[in-house]
C-alpha cells in the first residue's frame, strides 16, 4: 500500500530534479497529518459547525523527518462557527475558514492555501443529524530553486556549490483555485444524570477534495492536474457507565490517485473532573492516551488533555516501514491546540431559544 504523504513525494521529486536532465514536471499530493481527527476542516467541509458548540478554533503544527535534515513543516489554522441555530428549528448553518502553509525539503517547496467553508446541518431524528458542506479557496505554490544542488557539483566525493550546475531551472510559483464537498451522519444517545451525561455516539463521514483538479504549473507548459482526494471516516465515543472512562475509537481512509492511507486506533479518556450543571457552567476535564497505526508506515502514540473549552494534544510518528533506515524511526512530531465554545451552559441554551 502506498502511503498518502505529499512530503515523501515532494522529496522524491526534488531528488529527481537534482539528478536528472530534462525533467519537465513536478507532481504533488496533499499535506499530511497524524492527528487527522483534530484537523476537522482539512478532513471534511461538512465538519463546519458539526459539533455541540458555537465556535471552534484549532491550530496544528507538524514537523516531519527532522533527523534527516531540512525538516518538512506544516502549520494550519481553522475556525468554524454555528449560525441560525434555534431549538425549535431542525436545521442551522455552519461557516468556517481554513488556512495552512507547508514547506518541504531543501528548496522549501511551499504551499499556502486559504479556504472558506459552509455547511448545512439538519436533525433527522431523535439523536440523529446530518450535514452537507462545500468549500472554495485558493492556493499558491513556490520554492527557492536556487537552494538545490546537482550531481555535477560533486567533486572528489564532496559537494562544491560554487561549481556551475549546468542546469537550467525554469520552475515558477503559481496560483490556483479549488473546491471540495462532503457529507456527515451522526447518531448520539445520552443517559442524563444530575452530575454528568454518559454518551454513546457514532459518526460517519465522507468527502472529496480538489473537485476542480487544478493544474500544477511548476513549469511552463505543465498539464499535470492535482488528483482528487477521497476521505472516509468512522469514529465513536463510548462512555463507560458508572466510571470515569471513555473509549474514543476511529478509522480514517484517504486516497489520492494511486496513493492511499488507513489510520486506525483509539484513545482512552479518563475524566478527572465532572462538569457543573447546577451553575449552568458545564466544563469537564480529562486526559486521553492512545495510539494509532498508519498501516504499513508508522505507529503513532497520542496524548491529549482537555480542560473545559480548551484542549492540547501531542503525537509522535515512529516509523516501522523501510523509511526507518534513514529516519531512524523518527517519523514526525505533531501538536495541536483547540478552543471550543461548548453549548451546555444555561446562557447558551437561551441563545438557542432566541433570547
Amino acid at each position: 500500500m502506498k502511503i498518502l504523504k505529499h512530503n515523501m513525494l515532494r522529496n522524491t521529486c526534488l531528488v529527481m530534479l537534482c539528478c536528472l536532465h530534462g525533467l519537465t514536471e513536478l507532481r504533488a499530493q496533499d499535506i499530511h497529518f497524524s492527528q487527522i481527527q483534530e484537523a476537522p476542516l482539512w478532513l471534511n467541509p461538512a465538519n463546519a459547525g458539526f459539533y455541540n458548540g458555537y465556535l471552534r478554533a484549532v491550530a496544528n503544527y507538524r514537523n516531519q523527518w527532522a533527523s534527516m535534515g531540512n525538516a518538512f513543516q506544516t502549520m494550519s489554522f481553522s475556525f468554524d462557527a454555528v449560525t441560525m441555530k434555534r431549538r425549535n428549528k431542525p436545521a442551522y448553518l455552519g461557516v468556517g475558514m481554513y488556512v495552512f502553509n507547508d514547506k518541504a525539503g531543501a528548496a522549501k517547496l511551499s504551499t499556502t492555501q486559504a479556504q472558506l467553508h459552509v455547511s448545512g446541518v439538519v436533525r433527522v431524528g431523535k439523536g440523529s443529524r446530518m450535514s452537507a458542506g462545500i468549500y472554495g479557496g485558493f492556493s499558491q505554490n513556490n520554492a527557492n530553486y536556487n537552494a538545490l544542488t546537482y550531481g555535477s557539483q560533486y567533486a572528489g566525493g564532496k559537494l562544491d556549490n560554487t561549481l556551475a550546475s549546468g542546469e537550467t531551472v525554469n520552475y515558477t510559483s503559481f496560483f490556483n483555485t479549488d473546491m471540495g464537498a462532503g457529507l456527515n451522519y451522526e447518531y448520539s444517545n445520552k443517559s442524563i444524570d444530575l452530575t454528568r451525561d454518559d454518551e454513546f455516539s457514532l459518526k460517519i463521514g465522507a468527502a472529496v477534495h480538489h473537485l476542480a483538479q487544478p493544474v500544477q504549473r511548476f513549469s511552463s507548459g505543465s498539464t499535470y492536474q492535482l488528483p482528487m482526494r477521497f476521505v472516509g471516516q468512522i469514529s465513536s465515543r463510548i462512555d463507560i457507565k458508572g466510571s470515569a472512562i471513555s473509549i474514543l475509537p476511529s478509522i480514517i481512509y484517504l486516497r489520492q490517485a494511486s496513493a492511499s492511507e488507513i489510520n486506525l486506533g483509539t484513545q482512552v479518556r479518563y475524566r478527572f473532573k465532572n462538569g457543573t450543571k447546577i451553575t449552568g457552567n458545564k466544563s469537564e476535564a480529562g486526559l486521553s492516551l492512545g495510539a494509532y497505526y498508519r498501516i504499513g508506515d508508522a505507529v503513532i502514540p497520542q496524548l491529549m488533555m482537555d480542560i473545559g473549552n480548551y484542549a492540547l494534544g501531542f503525537s509522535f510518528d515512529y516509523n516501522v516501514s523501510r523509511y526507518k533506515q534513514v529516519s531512524r524511526g523518527m517519523g514526525g512530531m505533531e501538536i495541536y491546540l483547540k478552543f471550543m465554545n461548548l453549548s451546555d451552559a444555561l446562557f447558551k441554551r437561551h441563545r438557542e431559544h432566541g433570547l
